[in-house]
């Protein structure tokens, strides 16, 4: 059955949750999504296949065909796997053809590695900000109605978050332009700390700004990594970290997209760090009918570390997948 397109619009973007209402989606998005029973829609990250892409046993490129095949259609696609294609016009429409190929909905980038948006020095947060330009641009070709951000920044929590709220303020405006909304994850140092990324959005306060919230992204206090890249990161240990299920209900007024964190799983299927039928309570109860993005990370740890309790890539979606909607279903 076929999808009023009014209702489609109503419930996936310009709802308290949804999407930005500058948000000019592309016409095909507007196609049967699948799984009915569910009060969200499923979508998945492209970091979940970071093992495949970083060994190149996957082409980014074929991100769209790899997620239908799992029977997954919304996609975040990670700036890192093409960061040297955000100008590329015609790298972009074949991401967007391939898309559009298999039915899928692209969501938004998620851009890592481009400056610190919360630095206090205002020379170098205006050359991060300039840097993140290039991405609108890339999510306007690609059909994406917003890109994530990082927002950390060294420094006094006040002081950061002055310096967040211009530069989300800079993006917004620039944004306008191409109908790109700007969203924020609990991702790294200080923005871990919902309460203080909530203050952040307060003091943002525009409907083309939001949060991205994470269950997984909640380390306040970690280890400093022996290397400055992945490798060096996924060997860091947390040792304080924010509650999850209150950062996760801090942060849904202001969502406009959900990240289902996961790395191991146990015998029945449920995941070992985070109770997902606690979590999908709290999102239902805040009145979220937008996208749910798998972002499995045990691929990438399995790959690093040898360590068997982790499942390969695509067997880890699968699971993912699978105690999503469970968990969905259930609340």
């Amino acid at each position: 059955m076929k999808i009023n397109r009014r209702k489609f619009i109503t419930q996936t973007a310009v709802g308290a949750a949804g999407l930005g209402l500058a948000a000019a989606l592309p016409e095909y998005l507007f196609a049967d999504t699948g799984n009915k029973d569910l009060f969200f829609k499923i979508a998945i990250s492209q970091f979940s296949f970071a093992s495949q892409f970083w060994t190149k046993k996957l082409d980014p490129l074929d991100f769209a065909a790899k997620s239908k095949e799992l029977g997954i259609l919304g996609l975040d696609y990670c700036s890192m796997f093409f960061a040297d294609k955000a100008k590329n016009t015609q790298y972009l429409n074949d991401l967007k053809k391939r898309a559009a190929d298999n039915g899928n909905y692209n969501l938004r980038i998620m851009v890592d590695g481009e400056g610190v948006l919360g630095d206090l020095n205002d020379a170098t947060r205006t050359k991060a900000i300039e840097n993140h330009y290039k991405w609108m641009d890339a999510a306007a070709t690609l059909g994406c109605p917003m890109i994530r951000v990082n927002v950390e920044g060294d420094g006094a929590p006040a002081d950061v978050a002055k310096a967040a709220v211009d530069s989300l303020g800079r993006l917004i405006e620039y944004g306008s332009k191409q109908n790109v909304d700007v969203i924020v994850e609990n991702h790294v140092g200080i923005s871990c700390n919902a309460g203080w990324l909530v203050g952040v959005m307060k003091e943002v306060n525009s409907k083309h700004c939001g949060t991205l919230a994470d269950f997984g992204n909640f380390c306040i206090n970690r280890t400093k990594p022996e290397t400055q890249d992945i490798a060096g990161y996924m060997k860091t240990k947390c040792l304080e970290e924010y509650d999850k299920y209150k950062g996760i209900a801090e942060l849904m007024p202001y969502a406009k997209g959900i990240h289902v964190k996961s790395h191991v799983f146990t015998a029945n299927g449920d995941d070992v760090e985070t109770d997902y039928y606690r979590m999908f309570k709290i999102i239902k109860d805040s009145g979220f009918t937008g996208w749910a993005s798998i972002e499995y990370e045990g691929g990438l740890l399995k790959m690093y570390s040898k360590d068997d309790k982790y499942l390969d890539d695509y067997a880890g979606v699968t699971a993912a997948k699978k105690l999503t909607e469970k968990a969905g279903r259930m609340v």
